[in-house]
């Protein structure tokens, strides 16, 4: 596999570190936004400059970020994700309490900063949108009937899409190119209880 399309999963150690909502927002916004530094990530995230640093050093602590080479100053560190994406154990997954904790922390937060992100591109003013950007997104909520193989199948196809477009679109620089989220979910929903038919009961207390 490429760099673009390793996946590392998180020990128990490196989920400590990230549990932490402002840690997960600063690993989040490194992922949007590029490399950053403590003062600039502290004016995104509303915290003290003090604070981003001590968060970003321990994330760096477990290979999390990293310093960006070649780039800043002894008084001003950039700071970046590496390459590839992670995969974030579940809560059931986990042996130890504290564990269970810290994954369920990460795996809250990840999806409150997704729907977060999601909601304030629903708000957004069409006038703070480039015109060329304006009928470009678009969300999709559909519900299928589908067997384990087919969705598994489904699965495998939106899979394909997704890596085909990070190898061709990953790290392109260019006077329109914006920074753009691309999302897929697909999940099984609960079986509803079987209602029981009125007369099936009443014949049931009858015998």
């Amino acid at each position: 596999m490429t760099n673009e399309t390793q996946v590392r999963t998180l020990d128990a150690g490196a989920l400590k570190a990230l549990a932490h909502p402002l840690r997960v927002k600063i690993f989040d916004l490194l992922a949007a936004r590029g490399p950053q530094t403590a003062s600039s990530l502290a004016a995104l995230v509303g915290e003290t400059s003090g604070s981003t640093s001590y968060h970003l050093r321990a994330l760096a602590a477990h290979d999390l970020i990293r310093e960006v080479e070649g780039r800043g100053t002894a008084r001003e560190r950039w700071w970046e994700r590496p390459k590839g994406r992670i995969d974030v154990p579940g809560p059931d997954e986990m042996t130890s309490p504290a564990n269970r904790a810290a994954a369920q922390i990460v795996t809250s937060e990840f999806f409150r900063v997704r729907h977060e992100t999601l909601m304030s591109y629903l708000n957004r003013p069409q006038a703070e949108v480039p015109e060329d950007w304006r009928d470009v997104g678009i969300t999709i909520t559909t519900h299928l009937d589908m067997t384990p193989e087919q969705a598994m199948s489904l699965r495998e196809e939106l899979e394909a899409i997704v890596e085909s477009a990070i190898q061709r679109y990953r790290g392109q620089e260019g006077p329109d190119v914006r920074r753009v989220s691309l999302r897929a979910e697909l999940f099984d929903l609960p079986t509803p209880p079987r209602a029981t038919p009125a007369s099936a009961a009443h014949s049931e207390e009858e015998s």
